[in-house]
């Protein structure tokens, strides 16, 4: 964690430290001031797909998603690199938070509780992370085993909260519900587009120099890829 990259540690500081801003001007209100309400999308008040996962609904709900954000950003950071890298990254985790919520507010179109909270755009680091499980800094194939084990495992644990029915979108939003549906689709999203971001923003994998056996021979050198894989 110490060696975490800068990109992670500046996003799980960047969570806590707008909470607390928010904590300052009064949490409940900015919930329903920038949270993400279904029935307010439905009218056409997009800017909530954003500015919902600026805020969150407790110091814990906003800890426990900065903890996740500082874990699993740091094999998607070490992925990316420079000003391009930089974009990719911040990029990622906006759209996969956008889609979250977008899912979400699909399958509660009425719905006038808002949503808040990093959790979904935290889920997309999570299923780009699993894609990386062992291989390297490379990308797996979503079919590989160790892909689909962890995937299903974070879905099953979603599934569970939301079957239990546990109260609270986080700790300290009591007579709110987990939105469990978003960190599933937050997580779907982040597993299909690390592909496609790893090709766009990834580090080039670094060429090989030849090794000379002898003055007389001289073995190939490793083709290159990049860290999607060849």
């Amino acid at each position: 964690m110490f060696n975490a990259p800068i990109l992670a540690l500046l996003l799980a500081g960047s969570i806590v430290g707008l909470y607390g801003l928010q904590s300052e001007t009064g949490a409940m209100e900015a919930s329903y001031r920038y949270g993400l309400i279904p029935a307010r999308l439905a009218q056409g008040d997009v800017l909530g797909l954003v500015t919902h996962m600026l805020v969150h609904g407790g110091w814990m709900h906003a800890i426990m998603n900065a903890v996740g954000a500082l874990a699993f950003a740091a094999p998607v950071a070490r992925l990316m690199g420079g000003a391009k890298g930089l974009t990719g990254f911040l990029s990622l985790y906006i759209v996969c938070g956008v889609i979250a919520g977008g899912g979400y507010a699909l399958l509660h179109l009425d719905g006038t509780v808002p949503l808040v909270g990093a959790s979904g755009a935290v889920f997309g680091l999570i299923g780009a992370s699993t894609r990386m499980l062992g291989g390297q800094g490379r990308i797996l194939p979503l079919t590989d085993r160790r892909v689909l084990t962890s995937a299903a495992a974070w879905i099953g644990v979603n599934v569970l909260i939301g079957v239990i029915g546990s109260v609270g979108v986080a700790p300290g939003m009591e007579g709110a519900r987990i939105a469990w549906e978003a960190h599933v689709i937050g997580l779907i999203a982040g597993l299909l587009l690390i592909g496609p971001w790893a090709r766009l923003f990834g580090r080039a994998a670094p060429i090989r120099q030849p090794t000379f056996d002898s003055p007389d021979h001289m073995s190939e050198p490793e083709p290159r890829s990049g860290p999607w894989g060849a």
